[in-house]
């Protein structure tokens, strides 16, 4: 993968570069960070995907899309993320490589135009979004959250993450609520808005192979007439878990969840974030995992049984479809094979084979330039970027002894069942 290059246009504006000749297509994402608010998630969420939807100059859909038609075929999408304490608003532009268009066009240049456009001409009137616009945006977002109930899987870790982190920002979804959807208006839209330019820190990402700086010179001269006071960017880590929470819902089911939440104590940009990885790999992350060995396969005691870790806030989940009567055997077999993590029962095999799963994971990454932007970004609360080789490196650089130290940090916060009524 190559190297990235990041410099800061404007105040708490940063652009950053990769260039990479495997491409035909560029890729440009404006990532808006803020941080994540119980007043202010729904109303973000619903603003990024309105601002995709038309702007001053292409005031519906349709003309927007004719646009980006007319632009070799280019992509204006958004999404939502969040990343430890923060939200993430990401619009992204994607579209031919300058160096393949006709009599030396600049697809870049456009589209760089026309994601400043919608950020800071949208298309309002009298200080409101358009209504109709706002209904469609908040129905998807409504619609995301009935799939998300319906998928009780997701809804399960969901509602672990809330009652382990009920009394941190962490415990609050990256859309917010149904009920704080509801209540954002076109004009309270608009305030939030103005409240986004002024305060968000803005992290610009250009992939592609021909040269970035018509898309930076685009955005320095958009925001240098912007009157900004970003806001800081906090990330509040729980080293430890002091008791055990247990929470139990019933509903109608034909498999039941458990979900397990532990501290792990260790949290980027902690440089024992890769032992803490594989160790998660170790015990729950392939399938030669320990938990898919021994408790999926060995004793089947779940349907699926994974460990994912989340290096911004040091946490690791470990989530399983269970029969009713199996529930507390496998949580009982769940602790054994990390009680066994903690007392060095590591073969090399298990090291090797979550390595390897590891760093495949990092290669797929540099497939596509979608994956590259993930992957950059992902680190953007890091203290530096590292590409895949480096990062690779460490990982195969871990030591048996620094997974079972990382193992021996994990402390059980809170046990998450949802069962048949």
């Amino acid at each position: 993968m190559n190297s990235i290059n990041r410099e800061e246009i404007a105040d708490g504006v940063f652009f950053s570069t990769v260039k990479d000749s495997r491409f035909k297509t560029m890729r440009i994402s404006a990532n808006i960070i803020l941080p994540l608010t119980e007043d202010s998630a729904s109303a973000n969420a619903l603003l990024c995907g309105v601002l995709t939807r038309s702007c001053k100059a292409y005031p519906d859909f349709t003309l927007l899309s004719k646009k980006l038609s007319s632009l070799y075929g280019a992509d204006l999408t958004s999404s939502v993320q969040k990343s430890g304490d923060c939200q993430i608003l990401k619009i992204t532009a994607a579209g031919l490589d300058d160096r393949y268009t006709l009599d030396r066009e600049s697809v870049a240049r456009e589209l760089s135009a026309l994601i400043c456009s919608v950020i800071f001409e949208p298309n309002v009137s009298n200080k409101s979004f358009s209504e109709d616009e706002l209904n469609q945006e908040r129905r998807q977002l409504l619609d995301l959250i009935d799939s998300e109930f319906n998928d009780k899987r997701i809804y399960a870790n969901n509602r672990m993450i809330e009652n382990m982190c009920g009394d941190e920002v962490f415990g609050i979804k990256r859309y917010g609520t149904a009920e704080k959807i509801n209540e954002v208006t076109p004009t309270s839209l608009y305030e939030t808005r103005q409240s986004v330019l002024k305060n968000a820190e803005f992290e610009i990402m250009y992939i592609g192979d021909s040269p970035s700086d018509k898309a930076k010179s685009v955005f320095k001269e958009a925001f240098g007439s912007v009157d900004r006071t970003p806001v800081s960017l906090k990330n509040r880590v729980v080293r430890r878990a002091d008791k055990v929470n247990r929470v139990t819902d019933e509903m109608e089911l034909s498999q039941s969840k458990l979900v397990m939440g532990f501290r792990t104590g260790i949290a980027s940009p902690n440089a024992e974030t890769n032992a803490a990885r594989l160790m998660c790999a170790v015990l729950g992350g392939t399938a030669s995992s320990k938990l898919f060995c021994n408790v999926r396969e060995k004793q089947s005691l779940c349907y699926y049984c994974a460990a994912r870790y989340n290096m911004r806030k040091g946490i690791m989940t470990v989530d399983s479809g269970v029969e009713g009567e199996n529930i507390e055997k496998a949580e009982k077999g769940i602790l054994k094979e990390i009680e066994d993590m903690k007392n060095g029962y590591i073969t090399d095999f298990e090291i090797d084979a979550a390595k390897l799963a590891v760093i495949n994971s990092f290669r797929t990454s540099n497939d596509t330039t979608g994956g590259i932007d993930a992957w950059y970004s992902a680190q953007l609360f890091d203290d530096k970027f590292k590409s895949i080789e480096e990062l690779s490196a460490e990982i195969n650089a871990v030591t048996k002894e620094e997974i079972v130290s990382a193992a021996n940090k994990l402390t059980l916060d809170t046990v998450y069942v949802l069962k048949n009524r």
